[in-house]
Protein backbone atom coordinates (compact mmCIF):
# COMPACT_ATOMS: atom_id res chain seq x y z
CA UNK A 1 0.00 0.00 0.00
CA UNK A 2 1.25 3.38 -0.67
CA UNK A 3 0.25 5.63 1.84
CA UNK A 4 1.94 9.09 1.27
CA UNK A 5 3.82 10.61 -1.61
CA UNK A 6 6.68 13.54 -1.16
CA UNK A 7 7.78 15.08 -4.43
CA UNK A 8 7.78 17.46 -6.81
CA UNK A 9 4.67 18.60 -9.09
CA UNK A 10 5.06 18.38 -12.78
CA UNK A 11 1.36 18.33 -14.14
CA UNK A 12 -1.53 19.98 -12.99
CA UNK A 13 -4.95 19.02 -15.18
CA UNK A 14 -7.75 18.73 -12.37
CA UNK A 15 -8.52 16.33 -10.88
CA UNK A 16 -5.59 14.21 -12.69
CA UNK A 17 -2.17 15.45 -11.04
CA UNK A 18 1.40 14.31 -12.01
CA UNK A 19 3.90 14.18 -8.53
CA UNK A 20 7.77 12.92 -9.22
CA UNK A 21 9.43 11.13 -6.65
CA UNK A 22 12.28 9.31 -6.75
CA UNK A 23 12.47 9.18 -10.04
CA UNK A 24 9.67 7.74 -10.34
CA UNK A 25 5.90 9.71 -11.71
CA UNK A 26 2.95 9.15 -10.10
CA UNK A 27 0.07 9.77 -11.89
CA UNK A 28 -2.70 10.85 -8.76
CA UNK A 29 -6.70 11.95 -8.71
CA UNK A 30 -7.46 14.47 -5.91
CA UNK A 31 -10.45 16.14 -4.92
CA UNK A 32 -10.64 19.13 -6.09
CA UNK A 33 -10.69 20.38 -2.00
CA UNK A 34 -7.26 19.21 -1.94
CA UNK A 35 -6.11 20.68 -6.01
CA UNK A 36 -7.19 24.31 -4.58
CA UNK A 37 -4.04 23.90 -1.75
CA UNK A 38 -1.95 22.37 -4.24
CA UNK A 39 1.59 24.61 -4.94
CA UNK A 40 2.89 25.53 -7.93
CA UNK A 41 3.73 23.04 -10.61
CA UNK A 42 7.84 22.39 -10.04
CA UNK A 43 7.21 23.24 -6.33
CA UNK A 44 7.52 20.50 -3.59
CA UNK A 45 4.25 18.67 -2.06
CA UNK A 46 3.63 16.02 0.26
CA UNK A 47 0.16 14.42 0.49
CA UNK A 48 -1.29 11.12 1.33
CA UNK A 49 -2.37 8.21 -0.65
CA UNK A 50 -5.24 5.67 -1.07
CA UNK A 51 -4.36 2.89 -3.76
CA UNK A 52 -7.28 1.81 -5.38
CA UNK A 53 -6.87 -1.87 -7.78
CA UNK A 54 -9.21 -2.62 -10.14
CA UNK A 55 -9.36 -5.64 -12.88
CA UNK A 56 -8.44 -2.82 -15.34
CA UNK A 57 -6.46 -0.73 -13.37
CA UNK A 58 -4.53 0.80 -10.16
CA UNK A 59 -5.73 4.35 -9.20
CA UNK A 60 -3.81 6.25 -6.75
CA UNK A 61 -6.16 8.97 -5.06
CA UNK A 62 -3.92 11.94 -3.27
CA UNK A 63 -5.27 14.20 -0.14
CA UNK A 64 -4.18 16.90 1.62
CA UNK A 65 -5.37 16.19 5.10
CA UNK A 66 -6.27 12.78 6.77
CA UNK A 67 -9.59 13.93 7.69
CA UNK A 68 -10.22 13.71 3.61
CA UNK A 69 -8.34 10.62 2.96
CA UNK A 70 -10.44 8.76 6.30
CA UNK A 71 -13.66 10.30 4.57
CA UNK A 72 -12.57 9.22 1.57
CA UNK A 73 -12.00 5.43 2.87
CA UNK A 74 -15.26 5.60 4.62
CA UNK A 75 -16.91 6.57 1.49
CA UNK A 76 -15.93 3.90 -0.82
CA UNK A 77 -17.14 1.46 1.92
CA UNK A 78 -20.82 2.28 1.53
CA UNK A 79 -22.61 0.48 -0.76
CA UNK A 80 -23.03 1.75 -3.85
CA UNK A 81 -20.44 4.55 -3.73
CA UNK A 82 -16.81 3.97 -5.38
CA UNK A 83 -14.01 6.20 -5.95
CA UNK A 84 -15.63 8.39 -8.24
CA UNK A 85 -18.50 9.41 -6.12
CA UNK A 86 -16.53 9.75 -2.99
CA UNK A 87 -14.08 11.80 -5.09
CA UNK A 88 -17.01 13.76 -5.94
CA UNK A 89 -18.53 14.21 -2.90
CA UNK A 90 -15.26 15.62 -1.30
CA UNK A 91 -14.62 18.17 -4.44
CA UNK A 92 -18.61 19.44 -3.59
CA UNK A 93 -18.40 19.50 0.11
CA UNK A 94 -15.82 20.06 2.83
CA UNK A 95 -15.03 17.34 5.15
CA UNK A 96 -17.20 19.68 7.52
CA UNK A 97 -20.16 20.15 5.55
CA UNK A 98 -20.51 16.59 4.55
CA UNK A 99 -20.65 16.05 8.68
CA UNK A 100 -23.42 18.40 9.17
CA UNK A 101 -25.33 17.43 6.18
CA UNK A 102 -25.35 13.35 7.89
CA UNK A 103 -25.86 14.97 11.43
CA UNK A 104 -28.62 17.06 10.13
CA UNK A 105 -30.11 14.58 8.04
CA UNK A 106 -29.89 17.10 4.80
CA UNK A 107 -30.47 14.77 2.21
CA UNK A 108 -31.33 17.80 -0.39
CA UNK A 109 -27.89 19.07 0.25
CA UNK A 110 -25.95 15.90 -0.84
CA UNK A 111 -27.95 15.52 -4.00
CA UNK A 112 -26.93 18.83 -5.40
CA UNK A 113 -23.33 16.61 -5.92
CA UNK A 114 -23.07 15.64 -9.46
CA UNK A 115 -23.89 11.56 -9.53
CA UNK A 116 -25.75 11.38 -6.15
CA UNK A 117 -29.39 10.55 -6.07
CA UNK A 118 -31.53 10.74 -3.39
CA UNK A 119 -31.15 6.85 -2.55
CA UNK A 120 -27.50 7.39 -2.06
CA UNK A 121 -27.86 10.32 -0.23
CA UNK A 122 -30.54 8.62 2.45
CA UNK A 123 -28.34 5.49 2.25
CA UNK A 124 -25.06 8.14 2.99
CA UNK A 125 -26.69 9.68 5.64
CA UNK A 126 -27.93 6.43 7.44
CA UNK A 127 -24.59 4.32 6.85
CA UNK A 128 -22.27 7.56 7.41
CA UNK A 129 -23.72 8.63 10.86
CA UNK A 130 -22.13 5.56 12.82
CA UNK A 131 -19.05 6.03 11.35
CA UNK A 132 -18.58 10.02 11.76
CA UNK A 133 -19.64 9.61 15.12
CA UNK A 134 -17.14 6.70 15.85
CA UNK A 135 -14.25 8.53 14.33
CA UNK A 136 -14.05 12.39 14.63
CA UNK A 137 -12.77 13.81 10.96
CA UNK A 138 -11.24 16.71 12.39
CA UNK A 139 -7.25 14.76 12.43
CA UNK A 140 -4.30 18.16 12.30
CA UNK A 141 -1.60 16.76 9.88
CA UNK A 142 1.07 19.27 9.77
CA UNK A 143 0.95 20.56 6.24
CA UNK A 144 3.93 22.97 6.64
CA UNK A 145 7.07 22.29 9.07
CA UNK A 146 10.14 21.46 8.42
CA UNK A 147 11.08 17.52 6.83
CA UNK A 148 12.07 16.75 9.98
CA UNK A 149 9.26 18.04 11.92
CA UNK A 150 6.77 15.96 9.36
CA UNK A 151 8.57 12.90 10.03
CA UNK A 152 8.73 13.03 13.47
CA UNK A 153 4.99 13.52 13.65
CA UNK A 154 4.65 10.41 11.39
CA UNK A 155 6.95 8.40 13.64
CA UNK A 156 4.84 9.54 16.86
CA UNK A 157 1.42 8.38 15.09
CA UNK A 158 3.18 5.46 14.38
CA UNK A 159 3.54 4.83 18.08
CA UNK A 160 0.44 5.19 18.88
CA UNK A 161 0.16 8.82 19.33
CA UNK A 162 -2.87 10.52 18.35
CA UNK A 163 -1.88 13.63 16.13
CA UNK A 164 -3.52 16.45 18.28
CA UNK A 165 -0.70 14.56 21.00
CA UNK A 166 1.78 14.10 18.36
CA UNK A 167 1.60 18.18 17.76
CA UNK A 168 1.82 18.89 21.45
CA UNK A 169 4.00 16.78 21.84
CA UNK A 170 6.08 18.31 19.19
CA UNK A 171 5.41 22.02 20.08
CA UNK A 172 7.19 21.23 23.73
CA UNK A 173 10.04 19.81 22.33
CA UNK A 174 11.37 22.99 21.07
CA UNK A 175 11.45 25.16 17.33
CA UNK A 176 15.53 24.73 17.90
CA UNK A 177 15.66 21.16 17.33
CA UNK A 178 16.93 20.46 13.57
CA UNK A 179 17.33 16.14 13.21
CA UNK A 180 14.19 13.83 13.46
CA UNK A 181 15.38 11.58 15.85
CA UNK A 182 15.95 14.97 18.30
CA UNK A 183 12.69 15.57 17.95
CA UNK A 184 10.93 12.11 18.62
CA UNK A 185 13.32 12.03 21.65
CA UNK A 186 12.64 15.39 23.24
CA UNK A 187 9.31 14.55 22.24
CA UNK A 188 8.84 11.13 24.05
CA UNK A 189 10.95 12.93 26.95
CA UNK A 190 8.24 15.35 27.20
CA UNK A 191 5.33 12.54 27.51
CA UNK A 192 7.03 10.89 29.92
CA UNK A 193 6.95 13.58 32.21
CA UNK A 194 3.22 15.06 31.77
Amino acid sequence: MIGSIRGQIVAKAPPHLTVEAGGLGYELEAPMSTYFHLPAVGEPVRLLTHLVVREDAHVLYAFGTEAERRLFRDLIKVSGVGPKIALALLSGLSVEAFAACVHGHDVTALTRVPGIGRKTAERLVVEMRDRLEAAPLERPLPAAGTEAQIEAFDALIALGYKPPEASRLLKNAGPEVRSTEELIRRALQSAVRE
